[in-house]
């Protein structure tokens, strides 16, 4: 798999893509490319730049209280949490400064707050960070969480996403399909690998991916 790494350059910053093609599942779909996010994440030049291009999306009235990271995104997250205190974004947090926190997802997939991090939603206008988005399911999940505990859902960043909205608010993302010639993402019941008979390759997700033997 590895010898078929090709590689994508963004459009909107010095960042670039290590995209693998085949057949891979994701929890909700299968996709022709497996998109490995893994630099961008986690090294601290990639994940500044990354930041400084997803602030440059939002509008300098768009409050901010609370990033929410799934996905791994926390790096990113803190350097984005920076990025918008720079560029004098408005918080209603006492400290003028923005909280950073990661759900906990249990066994059914259904993401949660342990008690002490429940205030940093609370009436918190929060940002909800991924690493990539392909159908929106984890986004529904991440926002009816965030309503759950009392939160008001004020933007929805990624670093690649397959669609441009969601539930009538803009996925603020670094690449998109235009960026991936042929990039296809389809239900599983529709999936034509496999109508063809061709075989999983891998399962994949914002944090990477496990081959399948």
């Amino acid at each position: 798999m590895e010898n078929r790494k090709i590689t994508f350059h963004s459009r909107t910053c010095n960042l670039k893509l290590g995209v693998y093609p085949g057949h891979f599942a994701t929890r909700h779909s299968h996709v022709n490319y497996f998109i490995d996010l893994t630099t961008i994440k986690v090294r601290q030049s990639n994940a500044e730049e990354a930041a400084n291009a997803l602030v440059q999306l939002y509008k300098h009235n768009t409050i901010v209280d609370t990033i929410v990271c799934l996905d791994g995104t926390e790096v990113i997250g803190a350097f984005l949490a920076e990025k918008l205190t720079e560029k004098g974004f408005f918080s209603h947090n006492q400290h003028k400064s923005i909280y950073i926190v990661t759900p906990e997802i249990d066994s059914d997939g259904q993401m949660f707050f342990r008690k002490n991090i429940q205030p940093m939603i609370k009436d918190r206008n929060v940002i909800i960070l991924m690493a990539s988005v392909t159908t929106g399911i984890t986004i529904n999940r991440g926002w009816e969480c965030i309503e759950f505990y009392g939160g008001k859902l004020a933007g929805i960043s990624s670093i690649f996403s397959a669609i441009s909205e969601y539930g009538h608010m803009p996925v603020n993302s670094l690449f998109t399909t235009s960026d991936i010639p042929n990039y296809h993402t389809y239900k599983k019941s529709e999936c034509p690998y496999c109508k063809d008979g061709q075989r999983i390759e891998a399962l994949v997700n914002g944090y990477g991916y496990s081959e399948l033997k």
